[in-house]
């Protein structure tokens, strides 16, 4: 039974530790585009409820609590989106 070469598993361990992060570095960027751009359609998609819910205002308590809170809603997920597209671009230049 013949023994495996002393060193193997080292030269294996090197060969990993020098491909993973030039993996993994695409990958994250590439990650915090995708979930950019899903933050940003979710604000996009709700804008238009906000419009019609804006043209429908009639001063009521339900009525501006709707606006207000589809306004939050646009302003988080696009800040979200936002700040995902920047981790990403702040990767991709380290």
């Amino acid at each position: 039974m013949a023994q495996p070469k002393p060193g193997l598993f080292a030269k294996g361990q090197q060969f990993v530790a020098h491909v993973l992060p030039a993996i993994m570095r695409p990958l994250r960027i590439l990650w915090n585009e995708i979930i950019g751009f899903l933050f940003i359609a979710l604000a996009v998609m709700a804008v238009p409820q906000g419009i019609r819910t804006a043209r429908e205002y009639d001063g009521d308590v339900e009525s501006i609590f709707k606006v207000l809170l589809i306004a939050v809603f646009v302003l988080i997920m696009g800040g979200y989106g936002i700040s995902s597209f920047r981790r990403a671009r702040k990767a991709s230049r380290s």
